[in-house]
Order: structure tokens, then C-alpha cells, then sequence
């Protein structure tokens, strides 16, 4: 569904795809701000921010769905997984803002390797379902 995993751990590659967006809604990369739209490739890098009409569904390769609230500021800082081993790594940042999240094969098969951070703390996910609200996050993040 996603591709070619053969490089599955290289920092570059495809982490997911948008599945559903509405409102305002863009990917900040290297490249620069892009709007949002289904279809779209999510990158392990990349920075997902909503105004206060959007919202974005997101379906990372290891089945994890997140779903970005209205006035949100999430970063994907690393994400890498082997779909034979279903071994990896997901770390991602709610800077403002909320996210749900429904937990993939990475969560199930090392919970350890999955983390979610907010400007005051660090989750670790031992659940298959949550919701992160970081609030209105600090200046920078907006």
C-alpha cells in the first residue's frame, strides 16, 4: 500500500499517508510549506500544522492512525519500521494542540520504541487508544 519498504529505516522515506483533511492544513518540510491534501505522502521528518478549521487523518506504515486536531502543531521527529520484523522506531512531538491516536504493530510489538513528547512531558504508549491535548504550547511552536 505504501510502496517500496526496502528502505524502511532511511530518514527520508515515506512514514505514511494523509488519508483525510479538512480546513486548513499544511506539511512543513525542507522543501518548505505545502498544503495538505488525501493522498499525500508523510515523511519521518515532517511537521504537520492546522488552523483553527483543519484537521488531518494520518495512517503511518505500521498501521498507527493519528488524527491531528484544529489548531495543532505536530512534528513526526523519527519513525522507521520493518514490515517482516515489525521492529522500529516512532517519535513524534504534539507542540500545540491535540492528537488521537490509535496505536500500530511497533506499539504492540515494542512499546518501548514509540513515544509521543509535549512541550511538559513524554508519553510512553502502553494503551492502543489516547489523546494528547499539549494546550496552546509555547510561541515558537505556533
Amino acid at each position: 500500500m505504501f510502496g517500496c519498504l526496502s528502505s524502511a529505516f532511511a530518514a527520508d522515506s515515506a512514514a505514511g499517508l494523509i488519508k483525510n483533511a479538512k480546513g486548513t492544513a499544511t506539511v512543513e518540510r525542507s522543501s518548505g510549506k505545502l498544503p495538505v491534501r488525501a493522498g499525500m505522502e508523510v515523511l519521518a521528518s515532517d511537521r504537520i500544522v492546522t488552523a483553527g478549521d483543519g484537521s488531518v487523518g494520518i495512517m503511518l506504515r505500521d498501521e498507527t492512525m493519528l488524527s491531528v486536531g484544529p489548531n495543532s502543531s505536530v512534528s513526526l521527529d523519527k519513525f522507521a519500521f520493518d514490515p517482516a520484523t515489525h521492529d522500529g522506531v516512532l517519535n513524534a512531538s504534539v507542540k500545540r494542540g491535540t492528537m488521537a491516536v490509535i496505536s500500530g504493530k511497533l506499539s504492540k510489538k515494542s512499546p518501548d520504541a514509540v513515544k509521543f513528547s509535549t512541550p511538559s512531558a513524554i508519553l510512553g504508549v502502553r494503551g492502543t487508544e489516547f489523546v494528547i491535548d499539549a494546550g496552546q504550547g509555547s510561541e515558537e511552536a505556533k
